[in-house]
């Protein structure tokens, strides 16, 4: 990501940077996403490792592997990279990167870690604002409340390789092109 970020400022390419868990990823997150991009030409995404979640969130977290996390970060249109980081916060990757730009929640406001490195290269911080009631915990909560240690109903009736969709439903992308 190091030679990546060379040829981007090479090209006068504005480069923002966040990061975070994204471990159950819900509409808060790709609007928070969405703005993130808005703010340069290219996004990078800097995913906590499972270590790193443990450590913070405790040991039921994350719900998702990394690999999982950092897959579909990726296919989101507004990432244009994602980059696991093993330490408790990013520090260390971004003055690896030296974004134009940081973007954080602005619940994050009394810390922004990479701040100093950031404005001491020129770059600016900027708060999101976050999306109300749209969190992982809440969406956690839902589901203990729903299935409240009951499981989920079985996905027999969901569309699979043995169990195709029927003409009309839309199950993907692929789908809905066809």
């Amino acid at each position: 990501m190091v030679a990546e970020r060379a040829r981007l400022k090479r090209d006068g390419r504005v480069l923002v940077f966040t990061n975070g868990a994204f471990d159950i990823l819900h509409a808060g997150h790709v609007t928070y996403l969405q703005f993130a991009r808005r703010q340069g030409d290219a996004l990078v995404v800097g995913l906590n490792s499972d270590a790193s979640v443990k450590r913070y969130k405790g040991d039921k977290r994350p719900v998702n592997p990394q690999s999982d996390r950092a897959l579909v970060l990726a296919a989101l249109e507004c990432v244009d990279y994602v980059v696991v980081f093993d330490e408790d916060e990013p520090k260390e990757l971004i003055g690896e990167l030296i974004p134009d730009v940081l973007v954080k929640g602005a619940d994050w406001a009394h810390y922004v870690s990479g701040r100093d490195i950031v404005e001491a290269h020129g770059g600016k911080v900027v708060l999101a604002d976050m999306v109300a009631g749209r969190s992982t915990t809440n969406v956690i909560g839902k589901v203990v409340e729903v299935y409240g240690g009951t499981n989920p109903p079985s996905p027999s009736s969901s569309p699979s390789p043995s169990n195709p969709p029927s003409r009309g439903t839309t199950t993907d992308k692929q789908d809905a092109v066809q």
